[in-house]
């Protein structure tokens, strides 16, 4: 039975967001029912694209990568994928009425992770983010508004703000390993061989300003979603904090984490937040 089918496929999709993000899978858990499916749908498939690019180095990524995509267009095209994680998200993709120019500026991004190294201008570093967080945000929001075209349009600045928040704390909460292991380099017009607080500081006054920006659109979501992405957000401000007190050296050397306790005890402050509406 194909149900039994999709099933599977959404189950594979929880499994893959419960191993890779303790923190994504805690933010998704706070959802409503009716579409924490669908986010872990959408989950599952962008981490299987970055894990391609990121993560499979004795492979040939590339060859990988374009096996994915072609079976992802396969999906989309045929409305069924073997592959579970696939499967799932083109069930997610047809539910909202998501668009194919989201997801083709995501895998654009992903594919030049398979060989640029620096982002030089605020054009290419804008342009990345747009395709690697913005548009995840926006496939997000589709699902959070049940795909209202209305409400989508009205908080559809706001879900990009908040995507690229996420993204750029990953960046500076990642710098070792992009850096060291990756060969990569994402901010523009900064030497990160030489880090230093003035540059920090600039990094996360600009974070500060895209988070100022999601939390108003946070504020408008549906009650179904609200919460969760609250959680999330309170989960990389957290992250973002911890980075600020962190001399610029330290975060060039080793990857600034929240502890399992401080996510739990980020979970019950949000949730007293949330219930007072002091968000």
């Amino acid at each position: 039975m194909k149900a039994l089918f999709d099933t599977v496929s959404y189950n594979c999709s929880k499994i893959v967001t419960n191993a890779y993000s303790t923190s994504f899978s805690l933010a998704t858990k706070m959802l409503s029912n009716s579409i924490r499916d669908d986010i872990y749908n959408i989950y599952g498939f962008v981490r299987f694209a970055d894990e391609i690019v990121d993560s499979f180095n004795d492979y040939d990524k590339e060859t990988l990568f374009n096996k994915f995509e072609d079976d992802l267009n396969d999906a989309l095209k045929n409305r069924i994928s073997l592959n579970p994680i696939l499967n799932a998200f083109q069930h997610t993709y047809y539910k909202y009425n998501l668009t194919k120019d989201m997801v083709d500026a995501f895998m654009q991004s992903m594919r030049l992770d398979l060989n640029k190294n620096d982002y030089n201008t605020v054009e290419e570093y804008k342009n990345y983010i747009y395709g690697s967080a913005d548009v995840v945000g926006l496939m997000c929001l589709k699902v959070f508004v049940k795909g209202d075209s209305r409400k989508f349009e009205e908080l559809k600045a706001s879900a990009m703000s908040l995507g690229s928040a996420f993204q750029k704390v990953n960046f500076l909460r990642d710098l070792k390993a992009d850096t060291e292991g990756l060969n990569r380099s994402y901010f523009p017009n900064i030497n990160l061989d030489e880090l230093d607080e003035t540059s920090k500081e600039q990094i996360i006054e600009d974070i500060e300003y895209d988070f100022e920006r999601g939390l108003h659109g946070i504020k408008k979501l549906p009650i179904e979603a609200k919460f969760g992405v609250f959680m999330a957000y309170r989960y990389y401000k957290q992250l973002l904090k911890k980075l600020q007190k962190t001399p610029a050296l330290h975060i060039k050397n080793t990857r600034i984490r929240v502890s399992n306790p401080k996510k739990i005890e980020l979970l019950m402050r949000s949730y007293v937040k949330y219930q007072l509406n002091l968000m």
